[in-house]
Parts: C-alpha cells; structure tokens; sequence
C-alpha cells in the first residue's frame, strides 16, 4: 500500500486515485457492475491518453530519442564486454593452482620462516656471547675474593653488575642470569664485610686509646691492604656510617671528656701480635685535684694533631674535606659549652687565669678549627671572648636577680624581722592643717612648693671615696634604730590577735607610745582658740555642755623649732635593708670592674665595663616591686602589712637618694637610680593610699547598712544604725591598732584621720539628707553620733591636754556640732550662728536642718531667713 504524503507537499491527482477514492466512498448497495464498468471505462480512457501522449512526446523529440536509444544499446554491449575480462583476470589471480595470489603468499611465508631463524640465530649467539663474558667476570670475581684482593674485587663487582644491568632482552628472565645475580650479591655481601672487618681493625676507637693501622691483613690475602684502599673501596653508605660512628666516639672520649674530667693524652708508634705497625692515642685520666684548667685545650690539640697525620691523609676524596668540617663545629660548641661558659668567673679575683684561657681557645680555633677543619668558620670562639665582658655582666646580673629573688621570696615563708627606721622632717616648713582625705602631700607636711619631708635617715658623706666601699658595710650606714624580732605591736603594749573591748564610748586609751620620747603636746598641738558651746551661755539651760571645741589657727606648726633635725620612727622590713645592700655590693662590684681595667670594651659593644652590673642594682629595686606583691598576696590583705610595704617602699627611695647623691660614675646608671627613687617613692605613695583607701571601702559598706539613719524612732532600725556605728568604731579601732606601730605619726594621724573623716562625712550626708527629723528620731540620732565621740582618742598624746583631732579630721567640728544641734532648741541654734561656731555648715545645709527639725512656725521663717542671709563676718 502506497504511505500518504505529508500536508504540506502537494498532491497531484491521477485516475487511479480518483477511481479509488470512488471506491472507498461506494456502499453495498451501490457497488454493482454498472459502477464497475464505469470505473474499468474510466481506467481504459486514462490507460488511453497516456499512451497517446507517450507517442506525441516521441514524435515531437524524434532525434533526441534516437540518440538517447543507441547510446543506451551502446551502453548495454561494452558493458557484456567489461564482464567478460573481469571474470578472466579472477580465473588468472586466483585460481589455485597457477594463480597469481596463492604463488606469492607461498613463497612470503618461506621467508617469513628463513628470516625467523636466522635472527633466533643471532639473539642465541649474543645471548650466549654475554653470558660467557659474565662468566669470565664472575669467575675472575671468585679468584680476587678468594686470594683476598679486595679493592679490585670491589671493581670487579661493579663490572659485573654492570654487565648484568646491561643484559640482553631474553635473558633478562633466564635462570642462569639469576643465578649470577644470587653468586653476585653472596660475593658483594662478602667483599663488604671483609673490608669492614678490614676498616674495625684498622682504626680502633675505645674510651681508653685510638688506634690507626697504616695496613692490615685481610683473611686469604698475601699481602695487607694500605687503609687509604679500604676506606677508598667501602661503599659510600658503609663509610658514612663508619665515620659519623669515628666522629662521635672521638667527640665523646677525647674532647668532650677532657672537659668533663681531667685527662691527659699520649702519642705513640707501636706493633701489634702480628708485627703490623700502629699509630696509638692513649687517654689516661689525671689527679682530681689537677688546677691547670688549660690542659683540655692541650688535649684537643692532641687529638686533632693525631687525626691530621694518621687519619685525613688517608680519606677518599669524596670525605677528605666534609669529614673534617663535620668536626669543627661540634668542638667549637664544646670548648664554648664545657670550658669558657661554664667556667666564666663570678670573681672578679678570677678574671685574669680566665682570660688567659679564653685567649688559648681563640688559639685553638684560629689554628685548628680554622686553619685546619673549616676555612669557612664563624669563629665562635673568638667572637664570645671578644664580648667576654658583657658575657661577665650578664652572668653576675643573673646570679645578683636570682639571690634578690631568692631573698624575696624566704622572707615571705616566716616571719619577717624589723626595725625602726628614722623619718626626717623639715623645720622650716609648718604644717598644713586640715587634711583633704584624698591629698596625699599635707600627710607628710609638704610646702607650698611641694618640698618632700621624707628625706633620708643619713646624709651623704663628705669624704674622698665616692663610694665608700672600702669600709665594712655596717659603718657605712648610720643605723636608724636597732632591729627589733619581736612583734611590732608589742611596742604599743597591743595584740593584733586579741578582740577589741566593747566600751566604744570609752574616750581614752592606754596604750604604750612606741615613738619614744616626743615633745610634749604643747609642742606637738597646735595653737586652739575657744569657741563657746551651749553650755557657756546661761540662757541655754536645754543644751548639755558635752564637748570642748579647739580650732586650729594656721599661724602654728605642731613641730617645736629645735636645734636638731626633727625624726619619726617607723617600722621597716629587714628585707629592704638586704635588698639595698645588695643594691650597693652591684654598685660597688660595677666600679671596682670599671676601675680594674680587666676587661677592655670590645669593638661591638657599647657600653662601658661595670655598667650592666651596675644597672643590676636598679634592676634587683625593680623585681622587688615586681615580685613582692605577687608573692606576698596573702599577707598584703592585712591593714598592717600593707602599710609596712608601703614603708619598705619609703625607704628605699630614700637610700636609693642616698646613693644618687654618692653616684658619680656613669650617667645612665645615675639616672636609672633616679628613676628607681621616684618609682619606689610613687609605690609607697599609692600603697599608702591604697590602705587608706580599702578601710575608707570597708567603712562605706558598713555605714550601707544603715540605710540613711532613718526611721530611727522604730527600735529595730536604731538597733540596726547603732550596730553600724558600733562596728565602724570598731573598724577605726582596729586600723588604728594596726597601723599604729608601723606608720610613722604624721603619716598615722594622717591615715586614722582619713578614714575617720570618710566615716563623719557618710554619716553627715546621710543625716543632713533626710527630710523630716521628728523629735525622738532627732534625740535617737544624736545618741548614736555620740558614739563616734570616742574616737578621739586616737588623737590625744598626753590625756592632761587637749586632742588635736581637727587637724586630722576637718569634719570633726561639723559633726560635733550636728548631735548638739539635733538636741537644740531654736534659740540655742540661733545663738551658736550668731557666735560664728556653725561656720563649717553651708548655708544650705543649715536651712533644710532647720526645715528638717522644726515646725513651721514664724520663728522658724525669721531664723531660716536670718540663715540665708550668710554667715556672720567677724
């Protein structure tokens, strides 16, 4: 059946598909013969017509038709013609018998098989020709090992291995090539052990000799073998092993150990059991208590003069430079670790036989190691003795650091021994009175220049030695006082462990005075002027007469003018005496270096001999303040200790000053000590601070629970106020009792003052603070600021005179006059402003007391305006 034609290609109609389609279209009923012989006619017409036209079309192309016709009949005869020479020229080719094909693949494959068997001929006769070549080489092997010519033998191994590397193809898997190989490597394994064995008996290296056979007999040999031919024919890996073995053994026994312990060498020529002559280095060990600490140097010179006759001369080539080099730093490294760096002098004494020896090692090197070993050297040696000084330096600054060190940290594993040292303070410099709790200068009664106080407790010497070291060490210093092992509380007759006494309302003391003998205090005290109270005006019958009030007048110092330097005692570890004496020794021991001329400035360096040892001294300051604090943690939590280091700190600036003044060498060490000072100084400033501040913290926290003294009329809330207070004076008490014995008296004053101060001034805020003060709360919190009344005696020195309490604590007055004035009536209030005793209140403060205690009332308006209008002037 025909496939229809896509859509898109166009459709020619012809009479069998019209017939066709007539035909599909046609039913049953109206398929009959009429339709039939309709289509049969139909088909008969076109049949008809194509015909006709066939005929026209030739007719009208005659000769184009007759042409076309004989080319084909030509055609068709020359192609009958083709066919025929085609199938003669197959018959020809490839016909079995007599064809072409079959006759010349015949003979190709004769030659094939000739070609074949001739080159089978060929590989056998190479093959075998090899082979009998390995085997003259192997038999020849086979003799050398046998007579025992080992060198050749070593040749003959390597022809041969080359021979069977070089093997032909087929032979490469053959069984006789393997066998070769196996006898090869048997003979190889062979040679190599008889030419170590060789090696081990030609140079013989043991703790007690060296032994170096110029020849040596091997077994089955006629002859020895010279050693320059054994080491020459061991294989390379062999040698190597060999030699590094060699170079450690005699690193090991002859120079390492002749530092180590004393020894002496010996050169020798001797023969052996067999008559085979043999170069000996002997090691024999010398008297322990030998003292030429040269002889090592000697020994090694010993040793390397033995390796140079009897041992390079006969290296291969490929050793003869390396082996030596591989020498030159490991001896270089062991004259420095085990002779010249070990034996560096911690006396200057010893300086000089050192430098002699050092001088010899640079000897030692410029001949040996480098004329000798290595060209190339670094020359260690000779650079480390070029800055043998520093080297001295730096060993004595460690050795001075570690013993600081030491000494810092046995002090703190028991208890630390003390003495009283002497604060000088000036005389022509009147105190400051009144104390600002955070301005450290009036603590020490400084000028208005902020000229210091705590000058040393010796001045320097006017004498010719400078530095005045030839004198014994304990009369160089004008001992402040004798030192003390006891506890130091005992001087006051306390003890620290011991609770204090509930009696907080006691207003006097009786405590020792550990300062000694002091002027009395109506030299010590300053000038007061009397202020009246309440209870010197007879019209104020409401207010008690509790309190005597003094100011200070400014025109007055507390220090009588006396012909000798006025002095504080204060209590100091033994620990900074220790470290300032071993401040001076690296002072003194830098200049007896410097001035010795031992030791000459090397070329690279750049400073002077003594200066690093020198600088040590500053340093040794420097790791005490570093170090101490660290190590005594512990102790340093205490009121007490804290202050005692703060003094240790004071101290030593003031003899680090001592030495400035003394100091005439070298610039920079004079400047680094005067850096020390103000350090040292700063320290002690800021742990002074530092303790005050840490109670002035505890204070704060204790008054925190006290919640502003309000509500002090509820009995549970007084309880709570009243404890606060009870327990602050108790605080106070107890830093005072701590402090006391350690702190020197203007700085205790000045310290008890600062924390009594904070504590008034909390307390003054929180009650000026409140808003309405009723009349039982106001006599409530009068009773509890009588509480604090007890602390003056923290101020009094002699019970018969007056306290000098507000010299110490500005607030003092202040808060005296608060718990008069919470009791006062109006009048009374109004009286004490008109007489100028409220001057220490702000104008503010008084106006919302005033608001805070009474009612309103026009009294009340008539005082606050009185009040506001200023303080009266007198």
């Amino acid at each position: 059946m025909s496939f229809p034609l896509p859509d898109h290609l166009p459709r020619q109609l012809d009479v069998s598909s019209n017939v066709l389609s007539k035909l599909d279209s046609v039913t049953l009923q109206s398929l009959n013969s009429s339709f039939a012989s309709s289509c049969k006619a139909e088909l008969d017409e076109s049949i008809r017509l194509t015909k006709t036209q066939i005929h026209d079309r030739i007719c009208a192309e005659s000769s184009s038709f007759q042409r076309q016709l004989s080319s084909a009949k030509s055609l068709k005869e020359r192609l009958n013609a083709l066919s025929g020479h085609v199938q003669t020229l197959s018959v020809t080719l490839s016909d079995s018998k007599s064809g072409l094909v079959p006759v010349l693949l015949e003979a190709l494959e004769a030659h094939q098989s000739l070609a074949q068997e001739s080159l089978d001929a060929d590989v056998l006769s190479d093959s075998l020709s090899h082979l009998s070549e390995c085997r003259a080489q192997l038999d020849a092997l086979q003799k050398l090992v046998d007579t025992g010519d080992l060198p050749p033998a070593v040749v003959a191994c390597h022809a041969l291995n080359s021979s069977l590397i070089s093997v032909p193809g087929p032979l490469k898997d053959a069984l006789v090539v393997s066998e070769i190989q196996a006898r090869l490597r048997v003979l190889s394994n062979c040679v190599e052990e008889l030419l170590s064995d060789a090696y081990t008996k030609s140079i013989i290296v043991n703790p007690s000799q060296v032994i170096i056979k110029p020849f040596v007999l091997v077994p089955r040999s006629l002859k020895p073998l010279p050693l320059s031919s054994v080491l020459s024919s061991i294989s390379s890996a062999s040698l190597a092993s060999h030699l590094s073995t060699l170079r450690r053994d005699i690193l090991t026994h002859y120079i390492e150990c002749s530092f180590d312990q004393p020894t002496s060498l010996t050169v020798s020529t001797m023969t052996d059991t067999s008559g085979a002559l043999m170069h000996v280095l002997g090691r024999f060990p010398s008297s322990p208590n030998t003292t030429d600490t040269g002889s090592p140097l000697a020994n090694v010179s010993t040793t390397l003069d033995f390796l140079l006759k009897q041992l390079f001369p006969t290296l291969p080539s490929t050793h003869k430079h390396s082996f030596p080099r591989s020498l030159s730093k490991p001896i270089s490294t062991a004259v420095l670790a085990r002779l010249l760096i070990p034996g560096l002098p911690s006396q200057l004494e010893a300086l000089p036989a050192f430098l002699q020896i050092a001088h010899k090692a640079v000897d030692l090197e410029d001949k040996y190691i480098v004329g000798m070993l290595d060209a190339s050297s670094e020359k260690e040696i000779k650079a480390w003795v070029n800055n043998v000084c520093t080297h001295y330096e730096r060993q004595r600054r460690s050795h001075i650091l570690d013993f600081t060190r030491k000494l810092i940290v046995q002090s703190i594993s028991s208890s630390e021994p003390t003495f009283y040292a002497q604060l000088s303070l000036s005389q022509d410099t009147p105190d400051k009175v009144g104390l600002a709790p955070t301005d450290e200068g009036d603590a020490w009664g400084l000028d208005d220049d902020g000229q210091s106080l705590n000058a040393g407790s010796r001045s320097a010497p006017e004498e010719e030695n400078v530095w005045g070291f030839d004198d014994d060490k304990e009369s160089q210093q004008a001992k402040p006082a004798e030192i003390v092992e006891e506890d130091p509380g005992d001087a006051w007759g306390w003890n620290d462990e011991e609770p204090v006494p509930e009696e907080l309302g006691q207003g006097e003391d009786t405590w020792d005075d550990p300062w000694g003998e002091e002027p009395s205090l109506s030299e010590v005290t300053p000038a007061v002027r009397t202020v009246p109270v309440l209870s010197q005006r007879p019209s104020a019958d409401s207010a008690p007469a509790t309190q005597r009030v003094s100011r200070p007048t400014d025109s007055t110092s507390r220090h009588p003018a006396t012909s000798g330097p006025i002095t504080e005692p204060y209590l100091v570890s033994t620990l900074a005496k220790s470290i300032i004496r071993t401040v001076e020794d690296a002072l003194r021991e830098g200049q007896e270096l410097s001035s010795s001329g031992i030791l000459s400035t090397s070329p690279t360096s750049t400073t002077t001999p003594g200066v690093l040892i020198m600088q040590s001294g500053a340093l040794a300051l420097d790791l005490y303040r570093a170090v101490y604090p660290i190590v005594a943690a512990a102790r340093l939590v205490r009121p007490g200790d804290v202050m005692k280091f703060s003094n240790n700190c004071c101290w030593l600036a003031e003899e680090v000053g001592r030495l400035v003044t003394r100091e005439r060498g070298v610039l920079v060490v004079k400047d680094k000590l005067e850096e020390c000072k103000s350090v040292l100084q700063v320290l002690a400033d800021s742990w002074y601070q530092d303790g005050i501040d840490r109670q002035r913290t505890a204070l704060g926290d204790i008054l925190a629970s006290a919640k502003g003294f309000t509500d002090t009329s509820d009995q549970d809330r007084y309880d709570d106020c009243e404890m606060a207070i009870s327990r602050v004076v108790r605080e106070i008490r107890s830093a005072a009792n701590a402090w006391k014995p350690i702190l020197p008296k203007g700085k205790y004053y000045t310290a008890v003052g600062a924390i009594v101060e904070v504590s008034l001034q909390r307390i003054l805020e929180n009650i000026l603070a409140i808003p309405d003060i009723p009349e039982v709360e106001s006599q409530k919190l009068s009773e509890l600021c009588r509480i604090l009344a007890a602390l003056e005696g923290l101020f009094v020195e002699d019970f018969s005179e007056s306290s000098f309490v507000v010299s110490y604590v500005p607030s003092w007055l202040k808060f005296s006059y608060l718990s008069e004035l919470l009791e006062a009536s109006m009048a009374d209030l109004t009286y004490l402003f008109e007489e100028g005793a409220l001057v220490d209140f702000g104008v503010d403060e008084l106006v919302k007391l005033v608001r805070a205690l009474f009612a309103d009332t026009p009294l009340r308006t008539k005082t606050l305006d009185k009040i506001m209008g200023g303080h009266p002037v007198r």
